[in-house]
């Protein structure tokens, strides 16, 4: 079973939310698919085993000895990614797409495409099981594309070790790689929380999750900081057949135990926020397509 958690915005406490369901059971794969922003490895510190380098894309890079300055690169760039300042030839790198056509106009072969490599995924072990994740390195993109590969490894590893449940860390939004978060699993679950910004990305959520066939769950954080916007909520979730699955209440313990390095479940497992997420985590283990 495929369990993706993902939010319309940052700051919902969904990585914490994660972390504690992970925890929940021994023999979990726990994927972390925020690869822009990749934090469970911190809290959970991984011993791994496996380290992959990801092409992220290309970029032009100038040998200054060759260059004549003569500005044909310039005028053919279809990304303005190159400009002349006191008269030499320089690449704007943010701006460079990598489509190779300056280095193939280029008279004096003085451009040359290199890879961008710098971003990694990882695969290893943590207490309860396997850990799978990526890191893209600043600046790099095809996060998308880096999702699906952390995810393809994730489900490879638990094929072959017998893992049944894949529990994900998605990233925040609806951009693409969320996208490559949520295709194929089981369960998406939207951790939203009772603020005006957390019901509007909320709709937008559930907009993108309407195009898929797998079961879509909400759970509400923080509920008591705001009982009418949680009903708000609630009212709407139910207008759209979606399910409320959990309310959790807002508790300084989800802080301090991501400060201990630990998951709320392990860090106060008699408390209520914990209570609340195992009756969570019963539930979605209940939850087909």
């Amino acid at each position: 079973m495929q369990i993706a958690i993902i939010s319309g915005k940052g700051g919902t406490g969904k990585s914490s939310i994660t972390a504690a369901l992970a925890t929940l059971q021994s023999n979990v794969m726990l994927v972390d698919c925020d690869v822009d922003a990749a934090n469970l490895y911190l809290l959970f510190n991984p011993v791994c085993d496996e380290e992959f380098g990801f092409i992220s894309g290309h970029k032009a890079v100038i040998d200054k000895t060759k260059c004549h300055n003569c500005g044909k690169c310039m005028a053919y760039c279809r990304f303005d990614a190159i400009e002349k300042k006191d008269g030499k030839i320089h690449i704007i790198e943010t701006r460079c797409d990598g489509c190779l056509l300056c280095s193939r106009i280029c008279p004096y072969e003085a451009i040359t495409i290199v890879e961008e490599n710098k971003s990694r995924m990882y695969a290893g072990y943590f207490q309860n099981g396997r850990m799978v994740y990526g890191r893209l390195a600043p600046g790099e993109e095809n996060s998308g594309r880096l999702v699906n590969l952390v995810r393809e490894k994730a489900k490879k590893i638990a094929v072959n070790e017998g893992i049944e449940t894949i529990i994900i860390d998605g990233p925040p939004g609806i951009g693409c790689p969320v996208i490559s978060t949520i295709t194929g699993v089981d369960v998406v679950v939207i951790v939203t929380e009772p603020t005006l910004s957390g019901l509007h990305d909320l709709k937008r959520t559930l907009e993108i999750t309407a195009g898929f066939e797998s079961q879509t769950c909400v759970i509400i954080n923080k509920s008591d900081i705001n009982p009418d916007k949680t009903v708000e909520l609630e009212t709407y979730c139910q207008g759209k057949a979606i399910p409320v699955i959990g309310k959790l209440p807002f508790d300084p313990l989800m802080v301090e135990a991501m400060l201990n390095c630990q998951s709320v479940t392990d860090f106060a497992p008699d408390s209520v926020l914990s209570q609340e997420l195992k009756k969570i985590y019963i539930t979605l283990k209940q939850l087909k397509t």
